[in-house]
């Protein structure tokens, strides 16, 4: 036994000692190993770069598929004939053509259309927010016998599609003589029916839904009521809901060219009064074409026209957007829409 102690002793101190250089040396080696680990992967309260490069790239990617027909858009209504013949032009025009803009607006009569399209999308827009906004407040304040249900039918009338109700609404309206006027899209709206009205209501709900109860409660308790509180307390804490509503339900009035012609334009009334821009751009090609041969001062038809048309009937939306991206982007977040 003491003889294998010895051999012990003997090994140890035979065996080859690791130098203060060496030591130091691993260790940077381990930390810098475990900060490229940190780098690629990131940590718990911050994100890697492996991470961030997915999804810079995927953003990149879906950012180019929604700007690519924008791009392409504005690069062709600014070039000539001679431009869209020349194979060795593809983005950037030998000249800035505007007459494609001058023609197309005479042909779409731009300002009046402009005008009206703001009519037929803006006063069912304010009267939709105000409707959808009170609806949603009672929905979430009160309860009341049958509200699951109605809750449910609401979900339902969202999730049906607008071609199932098409025909009987036209023949509704036909019957109470509201095509051919705006105020087939304006009744609807004074009774939270507008278009797309449900998932307005849910927006409002869920946000009036996380309003504390104390406020009103304590509103109530120093003598206001119900309609008190709610201009009081409700509708000043609702401003990111009000804005992300009216945002959507402006662009899908001004969007929506089938009901638009169909109820209120009127398909049985070819000289309708209530052409906004989105009709026109149905229409011109014939329009374009009818006062080309009248007129004979504008160009002939070809896809820098239409270009021009089509970014003149997106250019108020884009400017809106331009000067309303901020507020947008924070009402989102607040009233918690991942997408739409």
């Amino acid at each position: 036994m003491p003889g294998r102690l010895k051999d012990k002793d003997k090994k140890a101190c035979s065996a080859p000692t690791m130098d203060l250089g060496t030591i130091k040396e691993r260790v940077r080696k381990s930390l810098t190993k475990e900060k490229f680990h940190r780098f690629l992967f990131g940590t718990k309260e911050k994100q890697g770069f492996l991470k961030e490069l997915s999804v810079y790239a995927l953003l990149i990617a879906i950012g180019f598929v929604y700007l690519y027909p924008v791009f392409y858009m504005f690069s062709t209504s600014f070039m000539n004939q001679a431009d869209l013949l020349d194979a060795s032009v593809k983005w950037i025009p030998s000249s800035l053509y505007i007459d494609n803009y001058i023609d197309a607006a005479k042909s779409m009569d731009f300002w009046v259309s402009l005008l009206k399209g703001f009519v037929i999308a803006g006063i069912p827009t304010i009267l939709s927010v105000v409707t959808c906004m009170i609806t949603g407040y009672g929905f979430a304040s009160f309860e009341f016998r049958g509200k699951k249900i109605m809750m449910a039918l609401l979900v339902f009338s969202y999730i049906l599609p607008s071609q199932v109700t098409m025909i009987p609404t036209y023949v509704l309206y036909s019957n109470m003589r509201l095509t051919g006027t705006i105020w087939a899209f304006v009744l609807p709206a004074l009774v939270a029916n507008g278009l797309n009205a449900p998932i307005f209501i849910l927006i409002f709900y869920q946000f009036f839904k996380q309003v504390p109860k104390v406020l009103i409660e304590a509103a109530q308790i120093d003598g206001a009521g119900y309609w008190k509180s709610f201009f009081r307390i409700a509708i000043p804490s609702a401003g990111p809901a009000i804005l992300t509503v009216f945002l959507f339900c402006f662009v899908w009035y001004w969007n929506e060219s089938y009901l638009t012609e169909l109820y209120v334009k009127g398909i049985a009334n070819s000289h309708s009064f209530w052409n906004n821009l989105v009709i026109q751009l149905k229409d011109f090609d014939s329009s374009f074409e009818s006062r080309a041969t009248t007129g004979g001062t504008m160009t002939s038809l070809n896809e820098s026209v239409r270009m021009a048309a089509t970014a003149l009937t997106i250019l108020p939306l884009l400017i809106m957007y331009f000067f309303m991206q901020r507020h947008f982007v924070e009402s989102i977040d607040r009233t918690g829409i991942t997408g739409e």
